[in-house]
């Protein structure tokens, strides 16, 4: 009898909820992580895959 209550105690304390944490650190990161991407994502969107950015050959000054 008693094997078995310490059974259903155990069982009851693995069914039971654990507490909500309550840390406004990781929200703070995980906006700002969501935010970075954001605006990163927004950035390739209006450049696009077309977009080349190509250097222009240096002048070169003719001496003698």
């Amino acid at each position: 009898m008693r094997d078995t209550q310490v059974q259903i105690d155990a069982a009851r304390l693995a069914l039971s909820e654990p507490e909500a944490r309550t840390g406004v650190m990781g929200t703070l990161a995980a906006a700002s992580l969501a935010a970075c991407a954001a605006v990163l994502l927004a950035g390739v969107m209006i450049l696009g895959p077309g977009v080349a950015i190509e250097d222009t050959a240096p002048a070169q000054s003719q001496t003698f």
